[in-house]
């Protein structure tokens, strides 16, 4: 059975669109539509349930799916091993990021990997900390940046530890403060960061028993920025995502002297090309350190 056809399904899959895989594909809409019913009638079971409001996978779908993705991976693996056996690095790496990662590390990341492996392409999916370890357990990823989460289906490395800094305004009566103790953060009103998965400042306030007044809670870090700026509220944000703010916000240091870990977890069975990204972003970290 032709893999190309695995490779369709999974793309409509993805994007949940017989439209947007034929333009990812490079095919015709009814190009990807045959494919999908030659698989259909090939196993003699539904794939797709077809709507209005688009294509989502059958039950049977979904099981078939995984196992298409193993056999898809296990093709790139054999590819990429030969091409290692003969000195060349080439194939395809996904990599699952958080915001703050995919805008401050992978644009240099994915330079030198190009500068130095042309033979290797990276795609990048973004998405929180749940997705990216959902997506590292489905096969949809080789690898994906986490915040501490372990487990036996995958090898996790702790990459850096990123500070966790009191973001408030100057109209706050913390703004002139050379660090903030977080107990004095009860009953303040307060933008909370909202993202499935394990929450870094939840567990945070959770650890010192702090209960802060929660207005509001938002995913992306430059609606919180915006929200601190009108004087709504203050809020506890990583220092990576922070890197510039306007002049009338400050990011204080906490007492308590918290962060949140960063790390890359990557299959056990992980390809070459996966293994070349992991250790060009090791070295790349490992300069911006010594460089500090």
């Amino acid at each position: 059975m032709s893999l190309v056809k695995y490779e369709i399904l999974t793309k409509v899959a993805e994007v949940a669109s017989f439209t947007k895989a034929a333009d990812a594909l490079g095919l015709t809409q009814s190009a990807v539509s045959h494919a999908v019913s030659s698989l259909e009638k090939d196993f003699g079971f539904a794939l797709i349930h077809r709507s209005r409001v688009g294509v989502t996978l059958t039950s049977e779908g979904q099981t078939m799916l995984r196992a298409m993705r193993q056999v898809l991976d296990a093709q790139e693996l054999l590819q990429q091993e030969a091409a290692h056996i003969h000195g060349v690095t080439r194939g395809n790496v996904r990599i699952g990021v958080i915001s703050s990662i995919s805008s401050n590390w992978m644009p240099e990341i994915i330079r030198i990997m190009d500068n130095q492996f042309p033979g290797i392409q990276v795609e990048l999916r973004e998405g929180d900390y749940y997705e990216i370890e959902q997506w590292l357990l489905s096969g949809e990823i080789e690898a994906g940046f986490l915040n501490g989460q372990k487990s036996e289906q995958y090898q996790y490395t702790e990459l850096q530890q990123d500070p966790l800094l009191c973001i408030v305004s100057n109209q706050s009566p913390l703004f002139n403060k050379s660090e903030i103790d977080i107990v004095d953060l009860e009953d303040m009103p307060f933008i909370m960061t909202s993202y499935k998965g394990t929450n870094d400042v939840k567990v945070l306030l959770e650890q010192y028993h702090v209960k802060p007044n929660i207005r509001f809670e938002l995913s992306e870090e430059v609606g919180i920025v915006s929200m601190i700026s009108h004087q709504l509220g203050i809020s506890i944000l990583p220092q990576l995502v922070i890197q510039t703010l306007p002049p009338t916000l400050r990011a204080i240091p906490l007492k308590q002297g918290a962060y949140r870990t960063i790390g890359i977890a990557m299959k056990h069975n992980a390809s070459p090309v996966t293994k070349k990204f992991a250790e060009i972003l090791s070295a790349w970290l490992m300069e911006q350190k010594n460089a500090l």
